[in-house]
């Protein structure tokens, strides 16, 4: 079996939360969702589980960060192609979110950015190999 990653996110507003994920190209499974968290899949390995504040504090002791003032992680995703890049931070900024970077084009890699309502930073890229520079 594949390792999958949950990512675990404190979100202020759950169906909020919950739409803009769906916008930007998640889907909702239900089996793992109730009025305390959502259970949104991207692929069959990456899993965002959006959860209340007070869902969120039953698996730490840790205050929840202020995510609009401080960073501690960024979520990074790899897709097909820039013009992918460019839809998914599209669909981003159309359900409420923001660019939070300028794009970057490394000749290799092309990424863009965005956070959620929530203030969670994300980067959206395409790698193509064959143009990484050879040493």
């Amino acid at each position: 079996m594949a390792t999958k990653i949950f990512i675990n996110l404190p979100v202020a507003d759950l169906q909020k939360a919950m739409s803009f994920y769906s916008a930007i190209g998640f889907t909702n499974n239900p089996q793992f969702t109730d009025e305390t968290a959502a259970c949104m899949v991207l692929t069959e390995e990456i899993y965002v589980m959006l959860l209340t504040h007070s869902k969120f504090n039953e698996f730490t002791k840790k205050e929840i960060g202020n995510t609009f003032k401080t960073a501690s992680v960024i979520n990074s995703l790899s897709v097909d192609s820039t013009q992918e890049v460019n839809t998914m931070i599209d669909k981003a900024v159309g359900a409420g979110g923001k660019e939070s970077s300028e794009a970057k084009d490394y000749g290799f890699m092309q990424q863009r950015s965005f956070e959620d309502l929530d203030g969670h930073l994300w980067e959206v890229l395409y790698m193509d190999l064959t143009k990484f520079p050879q040493q």
